[in-house]
């Protein structure tokens, strides 16, 4: 499903406009952005799921073309960990 696709569903099912669809979904992902750039970032939609923000450490990695080992920097990941609705329905 497209970003467009989803503001269709959402304004179909709430009955408001695409724009207004659109602003609510641009608000929702602003804000869970917003709430993981924090220091102990996370995101917890009951039935849904958990956004949450975790550190990957510096590894060491291979170039797949050449067999030269590359450094891989530390860096900030999102997880996504589903909820028990959202487990279930699938």
């Amino acid at each position: 499903m497209t970003k467009a696709e989803l503001v269709e569903r959402m304004a179909k099912d709430a009955k408001i406009t695409k724009v207004a669809a659109a602003a609510a979904l641009g608000s929702f992902t602003d804000n869970v952005t917003k709430a993981l750039k924090k220091k102990d970032g996370k995101v917890t939609l009951v039935g849904f799921g958990t956004f949450q923000k975790t550190r990957r450490k510096a590894r060491k990695g291979r170039n797949p073309q050449t067999g030269a080992v590359i450094k891989i920097k530390a860096r900030n990941v999102v997880k996504f960990k589903p909820g028990k609705k959202l487990r279930e329905a699938i």
